[in-house]
């Protein structure tokens, strides 16, 4: 509760009531309608009226902290859905939010370094390269390796505000699931703890230091290497507070202006940010899920071959392979317009109820999905489609996912910036080959050869138990016979039948085993 009065504090402080004129009036739940009347009337009594509302919303949501803050960065990237002044103002909170003191930040630096930090940098900038929700970033200059790096801190207090407001979300999921009829869909309260893993991990260094290197071992090959660049990091000044990495320069990937001057094909650059996110999400099964502009650069020491280049590996996302799979397959048939192929799918992986009828399903998928095709992304109203799908999902009782949350975040990420660079984009035409060589690579023999390989050892091994096994109850059942006769005369026979079979089932079972694993090698 005391969050809460928190949180309509700070509403009332900036008058955000201002957004909301004319929505009460719409309302039927009255207790709704007369909060919002009170919100703007105390707003416009007691708060800064005086500036800008879209600056008062981006004040807001930063004293709001992380959380908040995060919301603003993920609509900072929807210029169709957010006004142009808004989206100047929420572009702040991407990496300008106002910094900690030097002096904070310069205290965990050396107790991380358990040194003063002339003895490892020969040069460090006081002044903050870059702010965010949780951490901000300091440029500096290594004095054993003489290398210009990132030196990225995690903010004193943090963590607690983020504890604060994690269990306010867990108490809000709560009453909303109780209160409102159908909420138990939407898994509030799984949602709330997947987002509080993955924050768990963003306030981790080392961790995020470790996703890093691990993207940069997926786009190691020279032919990915041209596609992203991922910095190097630096373990040994590194800890659970501080993480120092290469230092990135590169042109924001909102620079619109900046990438032109250098004559950057900025529909490939736009096309080439699709598959590298389809590329990360169903081949290597670890994607950035923070991709907001703040966050990626081009690299135009090249222009005519721009590379991008990720910063922020604080949260990642990954899928199990039945999801990547249920999920290929259902973008597969979804930008092919195969939308009964789409409703069995959903059927099927459980994603709605198993009494749903497929045509009815199908109906209702198309109705959404058809009018969006062959337009480019100006053109598609992304908050209408988003509107009737959900109306959809509701409609057919449709769970909300948590583990694919990260994943929409980030395709909302993506289709963000494809907008931004390249507004004629059609990110299905873009996605199509990509799904289309994964799956079949992913449901073809040579994957099949690969999943028989790697069972091989374990296969070989469990094997002669397994054979035993079955002779150890035959030979229990043969001794435990009935006192008829014929019965038990007809339980030895078997008895010595399984004895002969065991050498044959071996024989046969080791050498189908050798051969799949000949064809394995033969064919990687």
């Amino acid at each position: 509760m005391w969050r809460a009065l928190s949180i309509i504090r700070i509403c009332i402080k900036y008058d955000l009531g201002r957004f909301l004129v004319g929505v009460p009036w719409r309302l039927k739940f009255l207790p709704l309608k007369i909060f919002i009347i009170e919100l703007r009337l105390l707003g416009f009594i007691f708060g800064c009226s005086s500036k800008p509302k879209e600056e008062c919303l981006r004040l807001a949501l930063e004293e709001g902290g992380p959380i908040f803050i995060k919301f603003g960065q993920i609509l900072s990237t929807r210029t169709d859905l957010v006004p142009a002044p808004l989206v100047t103002q929420l572009s702040y909170l991407q990496d300008r939010v106002t910094p900690c003191p030097t002096q904070q930040i310069e205290d965990i630096l050396i107790k991380s370094l358990e040194g003063e930090i002339s003895e490892y940098f020969r040069e460090f900038d006081k002044k903050s390269a870059a702010s965010a929700s949780v951490a901000q970033v300091h440029f500096a200059i290594l004095k054993k390796e003489n290398k210009d790096v990132a030196i990225k801190v995690i903010k004193p207090g943090i963590r607690e505000a983020i504890a604060r407001d994690v269990k306010f979300l867990y108490g809000l999921a709560k009453i909303v699931t109780l209160a409102y009829p159908g909420a138990h869909r939407l898994l509030l309260t799984e949602v709330v703890r997947e987002f509080e893993y993955v924050l768990g991990n963003e306030l981790d260094m080392q961790q995020e230091g470790a996703n890093a290197s691990q993207l940069s071992r997926n786009f190691s090959s020279s032919k990915d290497a041209a596609l992203m660049k991922v910095p190097k990091v630096y373990w040994s000044y590194s800890s659970n507070e501080v993480l120092v990495m290469e230092r990135i320069n590169g042109v924001p990937i909102n620079n619109i202006t900046e990438l032109r001057k250098h004559k950057i094909d900025l529909q490939g650059l736009a096309e080439k940010g699709v598959q590298i996110f389809f590329t990360q999400v169903f081949r290597d099964s670890f994607f950035h899920a923070d991709m907001h502009p703040g966050n990626i650069f081009v690299d135009i020491s090249d222009p005519t071959k721009p590379i991008y280049a990720g910063v922020d590996f604080g949260i990642m996302g990954s899928l199990s392979s039945d999801d990547k799979k249920y999920l290929a397959l259902n973008l597969l048939a979804f930008f092919e317009r195969d939308y009964r192929r789409v409703a069995e799918l959903h059927i099927n992986c459980g994603w709605v109820s198993r009494d749903t009828r497929v045509e009815q399903l199908e109906a209702a998928v198309r109705g959404v999905c058809e009018p969006i095709f062959a337009k480019p992304l100006n053109e598609i109203p992304f908050g209408q489609v988003m509107a009737n799908l959900l109306q959809t999902a509701k409609r057919f009782n449709m769970q909300i996912q948590p583990q694919l949350l990260l994943l929409q975040k980030t395709l909302i990420n993506v289709e963000g910036l494809g907008r931004q660079l390249y507004p004629q984009l059609n990110i299905w035409e873009t996605a199509t080959p990509i799904l289309k060589r994964w799956l079949a690579d992913e449901i073809g023999p040579k994957n099949t050869a690969r999943q028989a390989k790697q069972l091989y050892p374990e296969l070989m091994t469990r094997l002669p138990k397994f054979i035993n096994h079955i002779a150890w109850a035959a030979e229990d059942l043969g001794n435990q016979g009935p006192s008829v006769t014929k019965q038990e005369e007809a339980l030895m026979r078997t008895r010595k039948k399984l004895r002969r079979t065991r050498v044959w089932l071996w024989l046969a079972t080791t050498t189908a085993a050798a051969g799949l694993t000949t064809l394995a090698v033969l064919l990687i």
